[in-house]
């Protein structure tokens, strides 16, 4: 998560203490609608790390000539893995008068990086100095209580030029191997599955609430509610889920929000913590 400020420092430094645990490292744009440092900043703050970076695009706040403008930027950066994403309403942020933007919604963002990818102007023509190279990818949500529509949708993302799927949280491991089972693989499209980590009951019925698709279960808020370490205990629920996980998906997102320095904890005890990077 980017600082909600110009001093980057803090963010560099949990990004290094992971840079030889994980792959890459997602940067978020604007997520839940509240003010932060550009993504695309602190992406090119990691290149220089040597960390690989995944550049989250959400389309809420900007035209289709800004997203355009932060595509090739990202090229020129020399950053390659892209996250296509609508974004979160400004309802759920804590600047409700902001306006909304949303020229491209997440299929659209596909469609202009692919096309870019491809050379093509969005006017006319070529590109003047050639195509873009980056990887894009969409996000779903496995719990999804219409699969029929997930499915359509992620069809169409896929026709769009989407590369791989990101996943909302998953607790459910049988629900991630039928997503994974019946589309993504049908999709030919490889899956790093969510994971969050959960600090307390609090924090676990907090997100039930207020984020969209969450659906922790009342066995994990039970093991929660009677942990006497329940910071401990939301560590090793997500190592059990990422150990499940790993075997089911290509790979997993650990989506640790303001307690990065966990996640080598998460990868240890789920045996994971000698990745060959």
């Amino acid at each position: 998560m980017p600082p909600r400020g110009g001093d980057v420092s803090q963010s560099l430094l949990a990004a290094k203490r992971l840079r030889n645990l994980v792959h890459a490292i997602n940067v978020t744009d604007g997520s839940r609608a509240i003010m932060r440092m550009h993504s695309m900043a602190v992406c090119k703050l990691l290149l220089e790390a040597n960390i690989e970076p995944v550049l989250q695009i959400a389309c809420r706040d900007k035209n289709r000539i800004g997203v355009q403008a932060e595509i090739l930027g990202a090229h020129a950066l020399g950053i390659k893995n892209v996250l296509c994403l609508t974004g979160d309403p400004v309802r759920v942020g804590d600047q409700q008068n902001a306006r909304p933007v949303h020229d491209y919604e997440s299929v659209q963002l596909l469609k202009q990086v692919s096309s870019f990818n491809l050379g093509k102007d969005p006017v006319s023509g070529l590109l003047p100095n050639g195509p873009t190279d980056l990887f894009p990818g969409t996000a779903a949500d496995p719990n999804s209580k219409n699969f029929s529509s997930l499915i359509k949708r992620l069809e169409r993302k896929k026709e769009a030029g989407a590369k791989f799927i990101q996943t909302q949280m998953v607790m459910d491991y049988k629900i991630l191997e039928k997503f994974c089972k019946e589309i993504a693989r049908q999709l030919e499209m490889p899956v790093l599955a969510g994971v969050f980590l959960l600090k307390s009951a609090k924090n676990a019925h907090f997100i039930n609430k207020v984020v969209p698709g969450a659906e922790i279960p009342t066995s994990i808020l039970n093991r929660l509610e009677k942990a006497k370490d329940p910071e401990l205990e939301g560590i090793c629920i997500a190592a059990e889920q990422v150990k499940k996980f790993v075997d089911i998906a290509k790979g997993v997102h650990i989506m640790a929000v303001k307690a990065e320095d966990k996640i080598p904890l998460i990868l240890q005890k789920a045996n994971l913590s000698s990745l060959n990077l």
